[in-house]
C-alpha cells in the first residue's frame, strides 16, 4: 500500500513489516535493557528502605521526601536535555546521562545523612532527565504515527520488565548479600544497580545511530520507504500547526496534557515506591518473600501493555484506550483497598492495576507524539513530561501523610483511584478530534 493512502486501519506490505521489524530488532533489545536499568534505579528506593530504616535513623517522611525530590532534578533539566538532544544525536546524549547518572546512583551506598540522601537524589534526577523523553522522541524518528503506540509499549515492557525484575532481584541482594565484606544489602543493591548503566551508556554511544540516513543496516531502498512512511503522518493523525517551540508554549492542550501526565505519574509513583511496604502491611516479613509478591503485576502488564498499544494503533485511537487503561488501574486500586486480609485477593487487584499503569504511559505518549508537530516535538515532549513529573515530586508525600493521619495503610489509595479516573477523562473530554488541519500547513510541521 502506499503510505500516501494511510487512514486509520493502516495496512503495510509484507515488504513495510520486513522493515519496520527489522529496525525493531536492532533499535528496541538495547533500548529496554538501558529503560530496565534507569527503572531500576528510579525505584529501587522503595526496596532498599525497608532494610536502610534498620541502620539508618530516616523517618518516613524523609524516605518520601528523598522519593520526590529526585522529580525535581528531573523536572529542571528535563527540556534542556531534550533540545540538546536534538542539536547534538541520541549516541552522545545517551553517553552523557547513563555514565553520569550511574555514577551517582552508586554513590547511593555512602549516604549516611538525610541532607546527603536527599542531594543524591536530587542529582540522580537532574542527570537521568531527557533519558525518557529524549528515546520517545528519538523512536519518532524511525517509526510513523501508526506504529508508535505498539512500539513505544514494547520500549516501555522495559519498566515493567524491572519491576519484574526489582522485586525478586533486591529481595535476594538485601537478603543474601547484607554483610558481604562488611557492608549492609542496601549499600550493594545501589552499587550493583547503578554501574551498569555506565557502562550500557558507552556501549549505546558505539552501537546506535542517530537517524535513519546514517544507518548503514539500512538498503538505499529501505530509506526511502520510512522516510515516505514518516512524511505521510501528516496525512493520518490529527496534529497541531505549531510553528515553533515558542509557539508550543501558548497552545492550552499542553498544559492539559501536562496535567494528565502529572495526575497518572503521580499515581502510578505512589505504588511504585510503597507497594514493598504495602505488601509488608500484610504481614509479610521476610524482604524476598516481598519481593516475589511484588513481580506477580508486572508479569501479567508485559502481555497486557503490548496488546492494548497494538489495538491503540490499528485504530489509530488514543482517547479510549487510555481511559480503559486509567479505569483498570483504579479498579486494581479499589480491590486492593476493599480486599485488606486477603493476600491473595490484595495480590489480584495488584495485577489488575499494574496491567492499567503500566499500559496507560504507551497510549499518553502515543497521543502526545501524534500531536505534538516535528519542529517542536523535541521540546514539547520534554515540557509535558517534565510539568508532568512533578506529580511523583509531591504525591508520595501526600499520602504518606493520609496514611499517617489515618493510621490506614491503604487510605492513600482512594487519592490513587480519583488521580486515576480523574486523568482519563481530562484527556478524553480535552482531546477530541477535530477537522484535520490543511496538509499543507501541518506537512510545515
Amino acid at each position: 500500500m502506499n503510505p500516501a493512502q494511510a487512514h486509520p486501519h493502516q495496512d503495510y506490505s509484507a515488504a513495510d513489516e520486513a522493515l519496520f521489524s527489522k529496525i525493531s530488532w536492532h533499535l528496541l533489545p538495547l533500548l529496554i535493557v538501558c529503560y530496565v536499568i534507569a527503572f531500576l534505579d528510579r525505584v529501587n528506593i522503595g526496596f532498599a528502605q525497608l532494610q536502610m530504616k534498620q541502620t539508618l535513623p530516616f523517618s518516613d517522611a524523609a524516605y518520601a521526601f528523598g522519593a520526590g525530590v529526585f522529580f525535581i532534578g528531573y523536572f529542571l533539566c528535563e527540556v534542556p536535555s531534550n533540545l540538546l538532544l536534538e542539536k547534538i544525536g541520541a549516541r552522545k546524549t545517551l553517553l552523557r546521562i547513563m555514565f553520569c547518572w550511574g555514577i551517582v546512583a552508586s554513590c547511593m551506598m555512602f549516604v549516611e545523612t538525610t541532607m546527603l540522601f536527599y542531594i543524591l537524589r536530587f542529582l540522580l534526577g537532574a542527570l537521568e532527565a531527557g533519558f525518557f523523553p529524549g528515546i520517545i522522541l528519538y523512536l519518532t524518528y524511525w517509526y510513523p504515527a501508526a506504529r508508535r503506540a505498539k512500539v513505544i509499549a514494547i520500549f516501555m515492557t522495559g519498566a515493567t520488565i524491572a519491576y519484574l525484575l526489582a522485586g525478586p532481584l533486591c529481595g535476594a541482594i538485601l537478603k543474601y548479600m547484607d554483610g558481604w565484606l562488611g557492608h549492609h544489602g542496601w549499600q550493594w543493591l545501589f552499587v550493583t544497580q547503578g554501574l551498569p548503566a555506565s557502562f550500557l551508556g558507552i556501549f549505546a554511544f558505539f552501537y546506535l545511530k542517530d537517524k535513519p540516513e546514517q544507518a548503514g543496516w539500512l538498503t538505499s531502498a529501505e530509506k526511502i520507504s520510512l522516510r515516505a512512511h514518516l512524511d505521510n503522518d501528516a496525512h493520518a493523525v490529527q496534529t497541531a500547526s505549531h510553528g515553533s517551540f515558542w509557539a508550543l508554549l501558548r497552545d492550552p492542550k499542553v498544559y492539559i496534557m501536562s496535567l494528565v501526565y502529572f495526575l497518572m505519574l503521580g499515581a502510578t509513583y505512589v505504588l511504585v515506591f510503597s507497594t514493598p511496604t504495602l505488601i509488608r502491611s500484610w504481614g509479610i516479613k521476610d524482604v524476598f518473600t516481598v519481593g516475589m509478591l511484588s513481580a506477580v503485576g508486572p508479569l501479567f502488564a508485559l502481555v497486557g501493555m503490548v496488546l492494548i498499544g497494538r489495538s491503540s494503533d490499528r485504530y489509530l485511537e488514543r482517547r479510549r484506550h487510555f481511559l480503559f487503561c486509567c479505569a483498570l488501574a483504579a479498579a486494581g486500586s479499589l480491590i486492593v483497598v476493599v480486599s485488606q486480609g486477603s493476600v491473595a485477593a490484595c495480590v489480584a487487584g495488584l495485577a489488575v492495576l499494574t496491567i492499567g499503569q503500566s499500559s496507560a504511559t504507551p497510549i499518553f505518549f502515543a497521543a502526545l507524539s501524534d500531536y505534538i508537530p516535528k519542529r517542536s516535538a523535541a521540546g514539547g515532549i520534554a515540557l509535558i513530561s517534565s510539568l508532568g513529573n512533578l506529580g511523583p515530586a509531591v504525591m508520595p508525600s501526600i499520602v504518606i501523610a493520609l496514611n499517617t493521619r489515618t493510621g490506614n495503610p491503604v487510605a492513600g489509595l482512594w487519592l490513587v483511584i480519583a488521580l486515576w479516573l480523574v486523568s482519563g477523562l481530562i484527556l478524553l473530554r480535552s482531546m477530541r478530534p477535530t477537522a484535520a488541519a490543511p496538509s499543507t500547513q501541518l506537512a510545515t510541521a
